[in-house]
């Protein structure tokens, strides 16, 4: 199974205002492990970056100004999504975007339906917990020490990383990769003898109850083939007789 988890940066809160994409990052999981392959491009938004933005992502006009257009790199963003789920935090914010500037471009939109919100997940998982991306990460200790500021394709690992945790897919791989070791090392090797028999369990009632049951079946019991040889009674048990 192939699905996209993605972030993005912006100028502001919403398309429909004048606002612009100016970061996307995605990253695939192919099975619920990260493929490695990854998508990401800074975006000139053609206007300002706001104050109150630039404080949260450090991205200014200035450094987007040599960077290229959304309309540069949509076909090749669409060609890699492909139509795999996409997971994305508080997803219709980062959808709504992308949708915007999809259709400024003069192509289609990206349905709502393949959305995974790991915001909404994470709000049944725990309801009335912190449910931010920081908040999770320290929830299911993972490291940000490397989140200075926000940036799309780290926040995309670090919620590739959350996502797994939600679904509990990371506990379902190690229990997978604990379950094959263990049967590697069980039909590794050949099979020795022991040096030394175990000593037996069953007392010698015991052992004469079962031979007896065994016997009441009739000679042509299968399970005969599998009775031990009767130990001869002992010498001056015979002569007594």
């Amino acid at each position: 199974m192939r699905e996209i988890v993605f972030d993005t940066e912006t100028t502001g809160l919403d398309p429909y205002q004048g606002h612009r994409l100016i970061e996307i990052g995605c990253i695939e999981l192919l099975n619920r492990i990260p493929s490695g392959q990854t998508f990401h491009y800074y975006l000139n938004p053609q206007r300002d970056v706001p104050a109150e933005a630039f404080a949260v992502h450090g991205l200014s006009a200035e450094f987007l100004a040599d960077k290229p257009l959304f309309a540069d790199v949509a076909e090749a963003f669409i060609a890699f999504v492909g139509d795999a789920p996409l997971v994305a935090h508080n997803a219709s914010f980062d959808l709504g975007f992308i949708n915007a500037e999809l259709e400024r471009c003069g192509l289609p939109v990206i349905p709502r339906a393949r959305l995974v919100d790991t915001l909404l997940l994470a709000r049944r998982k725990y309801p009335g917990g912190q449910n931010r991306l920081d908040d999770l990460c320290a929830r299911f200790r993972i490291d940000t020490s490397r989140r200075v500021k926000h940036g799309a394709l780290l926040d995309a690992e670090l919620l590739a990383e959350v996502y797994l945790e939600l679904i509990e897919a990371r506990q379902a791989q190690l229990g997978l990769e604990t379950a094959s070791a263990s049967v590697v090392v069980a039909t590794s090797g050949r099979a020795r003898p022991r040096p030394t028999p175990l000593a037996p369990r069953l007392s010698a009632d015991e052992i004469a109850a079962h031979r007896a049951f065994v016997d009441s079946l009739g000679d042509q019991a299968i399970w005969r083939d599998y009775l031990a040889p009767a130990e001869p009674a002992p010498a001056a048990a015979r002569s007594a007789g």
